[in-house]
C-alpha cells in the first residue's frame, strides 16, 4: 500500500486452540488481559504520534517508563519522566547497562538502527515489541495474513527511506530484531493507516474535517471500496495488554477485512459532523487521467485496478485473538474532530492531505464536463 507506499511514508495485531490453529502468529505465553506486575518499560521514541498514546497507557495502568530519544520533540509532554539522550543512528551509549522488563521500539525504520538497538538491550530485557507496518507484504492487493511474503529490496543496505523502500525496510528491521532477540521474546505489531488525535499526517483527519465544511465534495472511486484503520489509542491498549500477558508473535492491526466502505466513512463523517454533504463520486480512470493518487490528494483509500491497485485485505483474526479490540470508526473521526479543534487556527488552515480547496474545485468542475461531453 505503500508500486507505491507513499502515504505510509508520509506519516511518515488465545485461547490454546486458537494459538494452535495459527501458528505463525506467535503464542500468548501467559494467558488474559489482567495485569501481572507493575513493568519497567523503556519507550525508543515516545513523544512524536503514537508514542505518547502508548506511554499514557502504561503510566495509567501503574507501570514505570523510561523514554529514549533526541530530545528535540514535545519535550514537555512526560516533564516527570526520565527521558535518556541519544541517537539512534551513533550514539546509544545511554542504554548501556541498564536492564527494563519490556521496550517498544516505535522509532525503528533502518535495520541497522534496530539490529543495534535490539542487540544492546538483549542480554537486559525479557520483552521487544517491535512495531512495523502492513507495507512489508510483497502483495498488496491480495489477502495478507501474517505469514505472507514480505517485501524485499535490492540493495539492502540502502539508508534513504522512501515511499519505495519504506515497506521493505521496515521488512528487514523485522528479520534483524527477530534475529537479535528471538521468537520467544518478540512481538511484532504491523499497523495499517494509524488514525486518531494527535495525527500530525491529517491523512485520516482530511476526510472529517472536509466533510464538516459541507458542499460538494470529491470522493473516490465506488462506495463500495474498502478500507481498513486503526485506532492509535486501540493499538496502544494492544501494546500494553501484550506486555503485561506477554503475548509473543507477529499481528496484524487492524479493523475487520472487508467490514468498512469508504461509503461508511462518508457516512460516519456526516453523522458526526451534522453536515449536509453533496459527494461527488469519480471513477478510477478519471482518478488516473488527472494524477490525483499521484499528488496523495486522496488519502487512506488506493484505486482497485491499474499500475497503483492496492486492496485492503489484512486479516485481523489472530490480533483479534490475542486480545485486539477495535472501537467503531465513528468514535475515531469523533476523537480527532476534538483535537483538531484544539489547534491553532494556522496549524488548521495548513492541513498537510487531502485536497486545497481549489484543487477540489477543479477537479470535480473537469468530472462535471467530462461527463457532459
Amino acid at each position: 500500500m505503500e508500486g507505491n507506499r507513499r502515504d505510509f511514508l508520509k506519516a511518515g495485531v488465545l485461547g490454546a486452540g486458537l494459538v494452535a490453529a495459527a501458528p505463525a502468529a506467535g503464542v500468548l505465553a501467559s494467558g488474559g488481559g489482567a495485569k501481572k506486575k507493575s513493568l519497567s518499560i523503556l519507550v525508543l521514541g515516545g513523544t512524536g504520534f503514537i508514542g505518547p498514546h502508548m506511554v499514557r497507557e502504561a503510566l495509567r495502568r501503574g507501570h514505570s517508563v523510561t523514554l529514549f530519544n533526541r530530545g528535540r520533540t514535545n519535550n514537555a509532554l512526560f516533564p516527570d519522566l526520565e527521558t535518556l539522550k541519544g541517537d539512534r543512528n551513533s550514539n546509544l551509549e545511554a542504554l548501556e547497562g541498564r536492564k527494563w522488563d519490556a521496550v517498544i521500539d516505535n522509532s525503528g525504520y533502518v535495520p541497522r538502527h534496530v539490529q543495534n538497538s535490539a542487540r544492546l538491550l538483549s542480554s537486559n530485557i525479557s520483552h521487544y515489541l517491535f512495531i512495523s507496518t502492513v507495507a512489508v507484504y510483497a502483495d498488496m492487493t491480495g489477502a495478507n495474513p501474517e505469514d505472507a511474503p514480505l517485501a524485499s529490496i535490492e540493495d539492502e543496505r540502502t539508508e534513504q527511506v522512501t515511499g519505495e523502500t519504506y515497506g521493505p525496510l521496515k521488512a528487514l528491521c523485522e528479520k534483524k530484531v527477530a534475529e537479535e532477540i528471538g521468537d520467544d521474546r518478540l512481538t511484532i505489531m504491523r499497523p495499517t493507516y494509524i488514525c486518531g488525535p494527535g495525527d500530525h499526517t491529517d491523512r485520516f483527519t482530511y476526510w472529517p474535517v472536509r466533510t464538516a465544511d459541507g458542499g460538494e465534495m470529491l470522493w473516490p472511486g465506488d462506495p463500495s471500496n474498502t478500507m481498513q484503520i486503526i485506532d492509535v489509542r486501540d493499538l496502544a491498549n494492544f501494546v500494553i495488554d501484550s506486555l503485561q500477558s506477554r503475548v509473543m508473535g507477529t499481528y496484524n492491526c487492524v479493523t475487520p477485512v472487508g467490514k468498512y466502505s469508504i461509503a461508511n466513512l462518508l457516512e460516519d463523517c456526516q453523522a458526526v459532523t451534522a453536515t449536509t454533504v453533496d459527494p461527488v463520486w469519480v471513477d478510477e480512470p478519471f482518478i488516473y487521467r488527472h494524477g490525483v493518487a499521484d499528488d496523495g490528494g486522496l488519502p487512506v483509500w488506493f484505486p482497485q485496478t491499474g499500475a497503483d491497485a492496492r486492496k485492503f485485505a489484512f486479516d485481523e483474526s489472530n490480533a483479534v485473538a490475542a486480545g485486539l479490540s477495535t472501537r467503531p470508526v465513528r468514535e475515531t473521526i469523533r476523537a480527532t474532530l476534538e483535537w483538531w479543534r484544539t489547534l491553532s487556527d494556522e496549524r488548521r488552515d495548513g492541513i498537510k492531505a487531502g485536497l486545497s480547496k481549489e484543487r477540489e474545485a477543479e477537479l470535480i468542475a473537469l468530472w462535471k464536463a467530462e461527463a457532459a461531453s
